[in-house]
């Protein structure tokens, strides 16, 4: 019953994506060019939704599925780790123009040819893996 609820939720992440045009190749180009507010006003309301929704469930004590104790841990605070991979992050989606939400969505709304895009994420993620112990963290 819990993986029906995750489908409807990603049918509806799909079609939220679609609608705002934060799939959208020519947004994404857009965004890198400084052409336009769209995306980053997307961006920054997700970032600020993340910020409220992570203070309620701290000040309300809201736990997980299964009525656990959720463990909302600091991130180890490190120039070179977000430098670097916000680097190589921002290149990989300027170059496919799409980060790996809507990879998803636009394989799911019929672009065939994002399945390229989709292999080249995995293949990096298979990457990091290997390289993950020398790299800075």
């Amino acid at each position: 019953m819990r993986s029906l609820a995750y489908v409807v939720i990603g049918i509806f992440f799909g079609i939220v994506m679609m609608k705002s045009e934060a799939a959208s190749w020519f947004r994404i180009y857009e965004m890198f060019k400084f052409g336009s507010f769209h995306m980053y006003g997307i961006i920054g309301s997700a970032v600020v939704l993340g910020v409220m929704g992570i203070q309620i469930i701290k000040r309300k004590g809201i736990k997980a599925f299964g009525h656990v104790e959720m463990e909302l841990q600091p991130k180890i605070k490190s120039v070179p780790r977000y430098l670097f991979g916000g680097i190589i992050f921002g290149l990989g989606w300027a170059l496919a123009g799409a980060c790996p939400g809507p990879i998803f969505v636009l394989i799911g709304a019929g672009f065939p040819s994002v399945l390229i895009v989709l292999a080249g994420a995995l293949i990096g993620t298979f990457f990091y893996g290997l390289l993950r112990k020398y790299l800075p963290h």
